[in-house]
């Protein structure tokens, strides 16, 4: 396969300092001696050990004609058809969102598609490296089945390569890529990447806006609340699609500088001006000290009318031009 050849768009602001990576002014994220205070103090919403309410659905194998049609697996998964392409993202199918089996957030919903059912899939789009995004096992899988080439953020290919994934393909902030139907743009996420003590932000972290010939859609990966949000819908236009993330919000003096609450998530949208918008990064596993069915009620509260939906694993939506 040849490599597609990237275009850098340098209106973005520098945010690499020649070993790792970090936030152009914005809050850098906690560490990890902020972590053992906030577990120690930690009062995490109580929420279900399991909750058996996902009625799992099958997706066509492709979609074809100008319409968009979007599936929540779980989490920050998604499945994204049109115009005969399959998009995944940030795909996660194991009981654990850990590098161990018998240790770490473990799944409170199954998924809402089951793998048997998954069509083929022609492009992955790994948003960082934390364990609930960047799924080793699953991404086995993936690759085991072929066909699919995999995104992932700067540096991020040699770990998806040493697993025999692939082909694995890395973007920058503001470098875009061409694959037959769509061009995947690679654009600033506030957030940081790590799966171990000795790699902190020596990978991005990014989100995607997917541009084919009737619409843009926009997935924001994990990412905090900023002005990079203005900055996308300036470069790109607003998306008839965004998926932004409302969950993990808890507490704020931890989260703040890397996830968004609820309501932050509301504001996004509107600056964005989406057509529709999707909650994603909630319900699944849950991360943060809010319950874990508290960012979708919280959400509701927002007020945000149609315009932004909380779909359940498995539900999706069709979306017109």
């Amino acid at each position: 396969m040849n490599t597609p050849e990237s275009t850098s768009d340098p209106r973005f602001p520098n945010h690499f300092d020649g070993k790792r990576f970090y936030n152009p002014d914005a809050p850098q994220a906690r560490g990890l001696l902020d972590l053992l205070p906030w577990k120690l103090t930690s009062r995490p919403e109580p929420s279900p050990g399991f909750i058996s309410d996902v009625e799992q659905s099958i997706p066509p194998r492709r979609v074809e004609g100008n319409g968009l049609r979007t599936t929540l697996v779980n989490h920050s998964t998604v499945l994204l058809q049109q115009r005969g392409s399959n998009i995944l993202t940030d795909p996660i199918w194991s009981e654990r969102a850990s590098p161990l089996s018998w240790i770490g957030p473990r799944r409170r919903r199954k998924q809402g598609v089951s793998w048997e059912d998954l069509p083929c899939i022609d492009a992955v789009l790994i948003s960082h490296n934390h364990y609930d995004h960047l799924d080793l096992p699953t991404l086995r899988r993936l690759a085991d089945r072929g066909d699919s080439t995999f995104i992932v953020p700067a540096r991020g290919a040699r770990l998806l390569r040493s697993e025999n994934i692939g082909p694995a393909l890395e973007l920058d902030w503001g470098e875009s890529l061409s694959l037959p139907g769509f061009t995947i743009h690679c654009v600033p996420a506030l957030h940081f990447s790590s799966r171990g003590v000795y790699d902190r932000n020596k990978t991005l972290w990014c989100g995607y806006v997917i541009e084919s010939r009737e619409r843009l859609v926009y997935f924001a990966g994990d990412t905090a609340f900023g002005r990079h949000f203005a900055q996308i819908r300036e470069r790109y236009g607003s998306p008839r699609l965004a998926l932004l993330p409302i969950g993990a919000y808890e507490p704020r003096w931890f989260m703040s500088p890397v996830h968004m609450t609820p309501d932050e998530a509301v504001k996004a949208h509107e600056i964005l001006a989406a057509g529709t918008s999707i909650a994603i990064h909630h319900g699944t596993f849950q991360l943060g000290d809010e319950g874990l069915d508290t960012p979708k009620k919280r959400l509701g509260e927002c007020g945000p009318g149609d315009s932004f939906l909380v779909l359940d694993n498995g539900q999706s939506v069709t979306l017109a031009v």
